[in-house]
Order: structure tokens, then sequence, then C-alpha cells
């Protein structure tokens, strides 16, 4: 099945989260956003004012990221992350989950960390996707994670931060048989082409994130 172009950028959160963004890069985030209907941009911590500001009234929301990229900042400080983001304006908190406790087992720091966060994201009204790090992870581990999530009630479980490897379809239908439609599935990580965008959209993924979409729509 071919997805529309409605149906894929509807999915897409527009993404630029390298360390030379400007604010002209995000000047042009935010306009591509409302030019073709992106679902978010989403853009460093720093930049959630600007972008808040400019898609005032517009469809595109605000997301961005907290504990990025490699999650293992202590909890007090997503904490503060995520809730000055959301006093900014973002309307979607990306964290990542501390990987260090991941591989060490420490499940319950895994869980506080998660929950902590995601209460007070949801309690402000914004959503809180839980990156993973899917090429970091076993099938175990993306297991646990998953049923942690679920414990957690967050809202999205996204792959990859991008800066350890691209999402692979194996990940997806791990995350999938976890889950139930509770979550829902961000996918991230070297998207950059139509075909793996609707394989991906096939697979029941309800969100892209991409520094490609411009190249996928055209």
């Amino acid at each position: 099945m071919i997805t529309t172009d409605k149906k894929i950028t509807s999915r897409i959160d527009h993404t630029f989260l390298k360390a030379n963004i400007t604010g002209k890069i995000v000047d042009s985030l935010c306009k591509e956003a409302v030019e073709y209907e992106f679902a978010s941009v989403c853009i460093p911590p720093y930049f959630v004012k600007k972008a808040a500001q400019m898609l005032t009234n517009e469809k595109p929301r605000v997301c961005t990221v907290v504990g990025f990229p490699f999650g293992y900042s202590c909890t007090p400080s997503k904490v503060e992350e995520a809730r000055k983001a959301i006093d900014e304006g973002a309307n979607e908190i990306d964290m990542v989950v501390n990987l260090a406790a991941v591989k060490d087992q420490n499940w319950n720091f895994v869980f506080n960390d998660l929950q902590t966060v995601a209460v007070l994201t949801q309690m402000r009204g914004a959503l809180v996707k839980v990156i993973i790090e899917t090429p970091l992870l076993v099938d175990d581990e993306i297991k646990k994670l998953c049923e942690i999530c679920m414990k957690v009630n967050v809202d999205y479980i996204k792959t990859c931060t991008g800066f350890a490897g691209p999402v692979e379809m194996d990940s997806i239908e791990v995350i999938k048989h976890y889950i139930d439609d509770s979550i829902k599935i961000k996918a991230s990580g070297g998207i950059n082409s139509k075909s793996f965008v609707n394989e991906l959209i096939n697979a029941g993924v309800s969100r892209i994130g991409t520094s490609s979409a411009i190249k996928i729509i055209s």
C-alpha cells in the first residue's frame, strides 16, 4: 500500500537536532512545517520559544528533546528541562531513557526516571515520547523498556536519537509485539526516502522523525 503525501506529512516531525542549528534554520523549519502541514518541528530546547512564537495559531506543534542524546543526565535535570520547555511553548517532549541504567539493568531507576518526567509533562498538557535507542539494545532490553513505558503510560515509544545508528524494521516489530494500542510508535534515525516511510507507516508507525522531510515528499 502506498500512502498519500498528506498521510505522510501529517506524521512527520520536521527535525533538526545537530549542534550547528541556527535561528535561520528554525525559521525555515517552521515555515516549511506550516506549508506542508507537518505534525511538528523538533528542535533543541534553546529554540523552543522562537518556534512557539512562529507557530502560534498554526497547526504544527513544537517538539523538543530532554536528556538528549545519551539520557544519562540526572532526573531533576530532565524534569527542569521538560518544565522550562513546556513553559516556553513546547507541546511534545522527546525524552531519552537513561541508557546507562538500562545497561546496568537498574530497572527501578529507569521506571522512576521515566515516570517522574512523564507525569510532569502530561500534567502540563504535553505529549511525552520516550527514546529508547534501539541500535544499542538487545531484544530483551527493548521488551523490558516497552513494559516500563506501558506502566508509565507514555504517549509514544521513539526508536532512536539518530546518533547511534538508524532505525530498523526488526526493532519496530519487536516494539509492536510488546505494547498495545495505548502507546504509539515514533520512528527516527536514518529515514530519508518515501519508500522507507511507506514501509514504516504500513508497519504501524504513527510518527516519523526526520531531517530529510523535504527530500522525502519532493
